[in-house]
């Protein structure tokens, strides 16, 4: 496995390279790109060496030993270094979705349970947005349809990271496991007597596809406007600003009616619709990455539950990795680690698992 370190080290001087060319920086999509690369193949790099190393030490401590017994003391304290060294090293050469390096796309929408899920679907929505907050991320709502107790119907958000994060902690790569249903256990604001009501809410996650990622043809667009509905500003509800763009090939509509303008509607319905197609190009194109967003739950169902938040006794569960915990408050503000972590870490042992094989 560790093999595949010479080809990273000739790829690794090879963008440094280009990284280092004037014409490179001219494109910013491009320098972009292969930042994120770099960064990704540094990271590897210094694992391989710090192991590299500390097998080199062990090797001369040892045979320092044989001569000079003070020095097997030394060889013994590299040695139990060396484990963690060369599994970490193992889980960085653990081929990774492309698409983690992405901002994300969510979609949250209320199902069974009316209002109460639409308050929930709200509730999954502060949680992200907390969560993104404390990340240093922003959240920028791009589509919207709220109930008439101020939770949503449905909400479209995009989350962006500030810069170039480090390898691992870009919005979609910590986030795709969040997609699929959402069961919640509470007692309902509209609720009289004080029983536990169960509803469920569904979350989409997306990568979000720059313009280059995704050709889209402007003959296989079908663009319909409305007028808009539900609360809204001065001119939000009285002219046709709302549009709909189906992408006739694939079937897969997008829409907005959030901005004032039908132009902007159009513009945050395509951000969508590229996120869209480009999530179902991923799957055809690698299946083993699809595997993950082929499992999020397009449909509301109560029994296709991917995680329960339980308020009376103040537990959430994760239904696929066995995680629990009894800190629901805190995890609705914000402290959502620690549950993205079981996700990300079970499906790395899956992973691991699989090319061990």
């Amino acid at each position: 496995m560790f093999e595949a370190v010479e080809s990273l080290l000739v790829e690794h001087r090879e963008l440094e390279g280009r990284l280092a060319a004037p014409e490179t920086h001219a494109d910013a999509r491009l320098a972009k790109k292969l930042n994120r690369r770099y960064a990704e193949l540094s990271g590897i790099i210094n694992a391989w060496r710090d192991w590299s190393t500390l097998g080199d030490d062990l090797g001369a401590a040892r045979e320092l030993a044989s001569e000079d017994p003070t020095f097997a003391e030394e060889a013994e304290s590299i040695a139990a270094r060396l484990p963690e060294a060369e599994e970490r090293l193992r889980r960085l050469l653990v081929p990774r979705d492309p698409a983690d390096d992405n901002d994300t796309i969510l979609e949250i929408k209320s199902g069974e349970g009316g209002e109460e899920s639409a308050l929930f679907a709200g509730d999954l929505l502060r949680m992200y947005s907390r969560f993104a907050e404390r990340a240093g991320w922003s959240v920028e709502v791009i589509d919207a349809a709220e109930s008439d107790l101020g939770g949503f119907k449905s909400v479209t958000v995009a989350v962006k990271a500030k810069g170039t994060p480090e390898p691992g902690t870009a919005p979609f790569g910590l986030l795709k496991f969040e997609g699929g249903v959402h069961r919640v256990q509470r007692v309902p604001v509209t609720e009289s007597q004080g029983r536990v009501h169960t509803s469920a809410a569904g979350v989409l996650v997306l990568p979000e596809a720059e313009q280059v990622d995704v050709e889209i043809h402007d003959s296989d667009l079908r663009i319909d406007v409305y007028r808009s509905s539900g609360p809204g500003g001065q001119s939000v509800n009285t002219t046709d600003s709302a549009v709909r763009i189906t992408h006739v090939p694939t079937g897969i509509v997008a829409s907005c009616q959030n901005e004032k303008s039908q132009l902007q509607n159009k513009e945050q319905a395509m951000r969508i619709l590229r996120a869209r197609l480009l999530a179902v190009a991923q799957e055809e194109a690698d299946a083993a990455a699809g595997e993950a967003r082929r499992s999020q739950v397009r449909t509301v169902d109560r029994s296709e539950r991917i995680r329960t938040y339980n308020f009376p006794e103040n537990r959430i569960s994760d239904h696929r990795t066995g995680y629990k915990a009894y800190n629901l408050d805190q995890v609705l503000d914000g402290d959502l680690r620690p549950v993205l972590d079981s996700c990300n870490e079970a499906d790395l042992a899956d992973r691991l698992a699989a090319l061990e094989q």
